[in-house]
């Protein structure tokens, strides 16, 4: 046997003594984590890593938050850990910020790829199963045996793993798992209770209630300063929050088993009138089309934005955080999808699946797969887990009472950085990865109480004809994106036009007509027949 083969060997063998560990320990102490004793032989083992270390080229997006802090997931603690405890040295690779769908798309275009790509694969040309034809990734199937701690979630959680399987029930790579409900609803409306109060109004339920709102933030100067600079709403068009209220989302949905497209549908043409009157009005932000995270940064801090649609912990978190000193008055709070009657229950709204569509995929360049599933798997065990989600006991963390608690260098940071950016400092729970997202994390991270309220208001969609992460056909995968590259470029066109007035609604026939014309039909089929084989897996 070759040294190479010999060491690839012992690499294994550790990564099953620390799986094995792992799960003894989480049994032993009956609270999920494993403890902060090290004995001898473990210590040993630890040393054998590092004398045997493995390197993986692993591309993945960098998160604009984290960007603006690193270079590299690199230079996160848990990243850090998770390669000192298993002896891989990770080469991380980032496509340019604002560029990932063109660099993924050069990327998988060449003959050589990374060791693994963590990326939306359903956005492949084809699809994932054509990624797997292409022989671009590989499919786990055979690998389940080398990877138990995926497999323990799988066969206990089989929705999951349909999640993350084709049509042809090929699983695509390592997921990102949302282990809780709760975790899976992080965005929403949000508005500034502070200028509530100051008008005397309550949070609007309704759309007519959030007209009467929005008239007043444009009208009565809550921002104080004299002068009519406030943007009574900023968000972007089709935005669902809004758009469902109308019954009709900005895209495929789908009513007892039948799909539909909701910008076709009469519903949509209603919400189209709603925002081109609040367009005309002043009260949705003039900059709608064209406001990137910059400039809506600018607008809040600012003191500028009445109400707009705000992440939980990126949005309300780090706006509270980053205003608390120079406005301590200042108050963005989570509100209610708006219904068009009052008492209607809500049924479009933002959440994620439990297995979010990103995937760590092990890609057929791979020399090492075996060795790859079984470094990947581990981050599904107790201890892994532990380390994405908290990163570094001693230094990010520590257990209390046998639970992983925070320390200040995250919940208080001593170089000043939000806690969302804190976060992506020091863990990779709070972003995405190959591995559960642990709502002990969550708890820690949602700790504001507007975060808390914000996130039982955002709950009460029903979610009831929400598409499922459905799989385009091989065969049908090049006609279908034809049709909707067309389909999409009018349809983003005209709504624009139809909200800022440039086009009269009275042509929403014929907009619609020239939406059939285009395809919209055979699309709509194509999404059926991928509804019907999702709901066979």
């Amino acid at each position: 046997m070759s040294m190479h083969k010999r060491k690839m060997s012992r690499f294994a063998t550790v990564l099953t003594i620390l799986a094995l560990v792992a799960t003894t320990m989480a049994a032993c102490s009956g609270g999920g984590t494993t403890g902060s004793t090290e004995s001898t032989s473990e210590k040993q083992d630890s040393a054998e890593q590092t004398q045997s270390l493995t390197k993986l080229s692993y591309w993945v997006e960098l998160f604009p938050d984290a960007a603006a802090i690193m270079k590299s997931y690199g230079e996160v603690t848990a990243w850090k850990e998770i390669q000192a405890r298993t002896g891989v040295q990770i080469e991380f690779q980032h496509p340019a910020q604002g560029q990932l769908g063109e660099q993924f798309n050069l990327m998988v275009a060449s003959n050589k790829l990374p060791d693994v790509v963590v990326h939306s694969w359903n956005s492949y040309p084809g699809g994932a199963q054509k990624a797997i034809r292409d022989k671009k990734i590989i499919p786990l199937n055979d690998y389940l045996d080398n990877a138990p701690n995926l497999k323990v979630l799988f066969d206990s959680n089989p929705e999951w793993r349909k999640m993350a399987s084709t049509d042809d029930g090929d699983i695509i790579g390592f997921p990102f798992i949302r282990e809780n409900v709760t975790q899976q609803v992080f965005v929403g409306p949000a508005i500034r209770k502070d200028w509530l109060d100051k008008l005397k109004l309550s949070s609007p339920t309704t759309i007519d209630e959030w007209y009467t709102v929005l008239k007043a933030f444009k009208e009565q100067d809550p921002n104080g300063n004299g002068a009519a600079d406030e943007i009574p709403i900023n968000i972007p068009a089709g935005e669902l929050a809004f758009a469902g209220a109308f019954g009709t989302p900005n895209d495929f949905y789908q009513e007892n088993y039948t799909v539909k497209y909701g910008p076709i549908e009469p519903g949509f043409k209603e919400y189209l009138a709603t925002m081109n009157r609040w367009y005309v009005e002043g009260l949705l932000d003039k900059d709608f089309a064209t406001t990137d995270s910059k400039m809506k940064d600018a607008k809040i801090t600012g003191n500028q934005v009445g109400s707009t649609v705000l992440f939980l912990n990126g949005g309300i978190g780090k706006y509270m955080d980053l205003m608390k000193e120079s406005q301590p008055e200042f108050k963005i709070v989570g509100t209610t999808y708006p219904t068009l009657n009052p008492g209607d229950k809500t049924v479009f709204g933002h959440i994620d699946n439990p297995v979010t569509g990103i995937f760590a995929a092990i890609t057929g360049s791979n020399k090492n797969v075996v060795e790859t599933v079984k470094f990947l798997d581990f981050l599904y065990s107790e201890e892994g887990k532990l380390i994405m989600n908290f990163g570094k006991e001693g230094e990010t963390y520590t257990l209390v009472d046998g639970q992983p608690k925070y320390t200040d260098a995250v919940l208080n940071n001593p170089d000043g950085l939000p806690i969302s950016q804190a976060f992506r400092k020091h863990i990779m729970g709070a972003t995405s990865g190959p591995f559960v997202q642990d709502v002990r994390h969550t708890e820690q991270y949602t700790t504001k109480p507007e975060q808390k309220e914000a996130m039982g208001l955002w709950s009460a969609p029903t979610h009831e004809k929400r598409m499922p992460p459905v799989s385009i056909a091989v065969e049908d995968s090049s006609r279908y994106a034809s049709i909707m590259t067309d389909i999409n470029t009018f349809k983003d066109e005209m709504i624009l036009k139809f909200i800022m007035g440039a086009e009269s609604l009275d042509k929403f026939d014929k907009y619609v007509e020239t939406l059939r014309g285009l395809g919209i039909e055979e699309a709509i089929q194509i999404q059926q027949a991928a509804l019907e084989r999702y709901n066979n897996r």
